[in-house]
């Protein structure tokens, strides 16, 4: 490998890593001054810097495409604005092997985020999102993979499977007498949350237990008054920030098998897909700006022109992929579509600043 090419790539990957940290504690300040707004209860200072720790894997892993941009722009900007690259070219590095040097640090910049998005980002939001609900609502006994379990005074609920608009599936109830002995238990294949603290049960089988009998009764609706709310389930609905791009494959497959809906988990699954491409593309497009030795501009005018392209880009994809959902366009497609688009204004950019 050649000497200036490792040095070049080094010095991109230092100025990458450094302003992953910036944005990384700039977002987590943000997201502190939320989450103190929500501060009650079990749910102090500890849980909050703990809920914070959890979920900044998932923000850092978020955040490589734009680190890398900034990153690469400053580096290479300022050797440009120091002749460092006069000196190079005048020793024999190509702009090929400027290009080179860049995809070298951006290889190493997508390992590091595959690691932290497959391995350890989706299970720390997990762990984030429980240790806040639990923390939150003291009825939370135990989250596992046979739902959730919630206590209300001597009931004890157990919910299989929650949807994203509030309903629940596969939901039983269990009641306790005075001397914690169960006296009733309901199971619903469905409820319903109509507001007001009341849910609407669908096909419901209720057994009253008694030291005689067991009677069970059946009906088609039954009107349940209970204080849990839609939003303290949500530890049980299926996030896709919460799974690996394996994980995502699997349970877009499981969706289909079902024919349920899974356009969107197929969405978030091809982002996921594309976004190592997309962190090589941000950082090409730098290579414009400094192939053609623009001297005298400043480092902040860099850092500004950095974020200004990361964030058009991410409205621009944002943007591409809410049209997507709307209009059942093709999840692959949409996904590489914006970085396509980018990566030929690059390779056009690029050809015009060599002529």
């Amino acid at each position: 490998m050649n000497v200036l090419t490792f040095y070049i790539g080094k010095e991109i990957l230092k100025g990458s890593l450094v302003t992953m940290l910036i944005l990384l504690t700039i977002f987590n300040l943000f997201t502190f001054a939320d989450e103190v707004k929500d501060l009650k209860g079990a749910y102090d200072l500890k849980q909050i810097f703990y809920y914070i720790a959890l979920t900044s894997p998932k923000v850092l892993y978020e955040l490589v495409p734009s680190s890398a941009l900034i990153g690469s722009l400053f580096v290479l900007g300022s050797m440009g604005n120091n002749r460092e690259l006069i000196a190079m070219q005048a020793a024999g590095l190509s702009v090929l092997g400027i290009i080179k040097a860049v995809l070298l640090a951006g290889f190493v910049l997508v390992s590091l985020s595959l690691v932290v998005g497959e391995f350890i980002a989706p299970v720390g939001e997990k762990l984030a999102q429980k240790l806040k609900m639990v923390a939150l609502h003291e009825s939370i006994i135990m989250n596992s993979k046979y739902g959730v379990w919630l206590r209300e005074g001597s009931n004890y609920v157990n919910v299989r499977q929650a949807e994203e608009d509030g309903r629940l599936a596969d939901i039983s109830i269990y009641e306790l007498d005075n001397n914690r002995h169960l006296n009733k238990a309901v199971h619903a294949d469905k409820a319903i949350f109509l507001g007001d603290k009341t849910w609407k049960l669908v096909n419901t089988k209720e057994s009253v237990i008694s030291t005689d009998q067991i009677q069970v009764t059946q009906q088609a609706e039954k009107i349940w008054h209970s204080s849990i709310a839609p939003n303290l389930l949500k530890i049980v609905v299926v996030d896709p920030d919460n799974l690996s791009l394996y994980d995502l494959a699997m349970y877009v497959d499981f969706l289909k098998t079902n024919r349920q809906k899974s356009h969107s988990y197929e969405f978030a699954f091809w982002g996921r897909a594309v976004n190592p491409l997309t962190t090589f593309i941000m950082m090409l497009v730098s290579a414009p700006f400094v192939i053609g030795i623009h001297r005298g501009i400043s480092v902040g005018a860099r850092i500004m022109l950095g974020v200004t392209i990361g964030m058009g880009f991410n409205i621009f994809n944002k943007i591409i992929n809410h049209m997507g959902l709307i209009y059942n366009f093709n999840p692959p497609l949409v996904a590489i579509l914006p970085s396509l688009i980018v990566f030929s204004l690059v390779l056009f950019a690029i050809k015009k600043a060599k002529t």
